[in-house]
């Protein structure tokens, strides 16, 4: 059983109880749920799990109106829930903070996800806040909020505004022309096999945050990328062109899957007497391309260039606020 699920379970057997009985006046006005950092609010945890920060529990989120006296007295009757449940021990809860689970005040973290108190994000917030933490505030399950204190918040920052995300595809397709297509060549040429390899790397990371950003996904804590990469997906009706069909297995104009994480997790694990193998050039143009056509697909690009700089300008001057598309390209990197 996930962990979720768990946290869910022990909710609805201890937690709800103990809220309608202990503070009815309060049930209307909090929210309750499993959110945050940690792969069980993602919906990854495994066995290997269960090892460390693997916790039953659940939080209680409240607003700034009730006062500390009340929060204290919820945490209080918190902490004497069953302290094992299902066989998983629950996580003692610091007085002093750092507790993934337990009460919550709403503004507290979202100031920890987002940096404001309200959640309330402006251009340069939305431009330089680390995606991650987006990730966390919108992940996992909220099973009660009547009064919509975080759940209206979660909704309205479930995804990037459309020139904000732009800017940031804007970029991370610049990075994957410098890094791929550009200086890893150059790299060997000099035979700079550390830098060749750092060069991969950007292109891999850019290539991802690149698909995260076309499937309006946040891309999460390192850790877990490729694993939510697995689960994205193309629109069922989008192509490759016959002139990607030297591919083994592809025919013209079929609809296909491409093997992201195969190729890229390939391009991480290249050794050095393959860093000159043509495989790895022949891997980083495929994927440009098949970007350039997904980019095309989303009406973000209609050029015909096999090099991805041109696209990344053309998707920049598709940003409507003057201000944002006048930025430094790269300024959302």
């Amino acid at each position: 059983m996930k962990g979720i699920e768990i946290s869910k379970n022990f909710y609805y057997e201890y937690g709800e109880p103990m809220l309608k009985a202990e503070f009815p006046n309060l049930i209307s006005k909090i929210a309750v749920g499993l959110i945050g950092s940690g792969s069980e609010c993602f919906g990854y945890d495994d066995l290997v799990s269960t090892d460390h920060d693997f916790d039953p529990g659940f939080q209680i989120f409240i607003g700034d109106e009730i006062d500390d006296e009340t929060k204290f007295k919820l945490e209080r009757a918190y902490s004497k829930l069953p302290k094992v449940y299902n066989g998983y021990e629950r996580a003692v809860v610091s007085p002093v903070g750092g507790n993934r689970r337990g009460v919550k005040r709403v503004s507290d973290f979202l100031k920890e996800k987002t940096g404001t108190l309200d959640g309330k994000l402006g251009t340069y917030e939305w431009l330089t806040i680390d995606e991650e933490y987006l990730a966390e505030l919108i992940n996992g399950e909220i099973w009660k909020d009547d009064s919509k204190i975080i759940s209206g918040i979660r909704l309205k920052l479930s995804t990037f505004p459309e020139d904000i995300k732009l800017k940031k595809l804007a970029g991370q397709v610049l990075t994957m022309a410098q890094s791929g297509q550009y200086n890893f060549d150059r790299c060997i040429s000099h035979d700079e096999l550390g830098a060749a390899r750092l060069a991969l790397y950007e292109f891999v990371k850019a290539t991802m945050h690149t698909t995260f950003l076309l499937n309006e996904v946040y891309m999460p804590y390192y850790k877990w990328r490729f694993r939510t990469l697995r689960d994205l997906s193309w629109p069922k009706n989008f192509k490759v062109k016959s002139e990607l069909n030297y591919i083994e297995g592809i025919e013209d104009d079929s609809v296909v899957e491409v093997p992201f994480e195969n190729m890229l997790i390939s391009l991480l694990n290249v050794s050095d007497d393959k860093m000159f193998n043509d495989k790895i050039r022949r891997d980083i143009e495929l994927i440009a391309r098949v970007l350039i056509e997904r980019l095309k697909y989303e009406g973000l690009t209609s050029r015909e260039d096999i090099y991805l700089e041109p696209h990344a300008y053309e998707i920049n001057n598709k940003i409507k606020d003057n201000d944002i598309r006048n930025m430094h390209i790269l300024s959302a990197v």
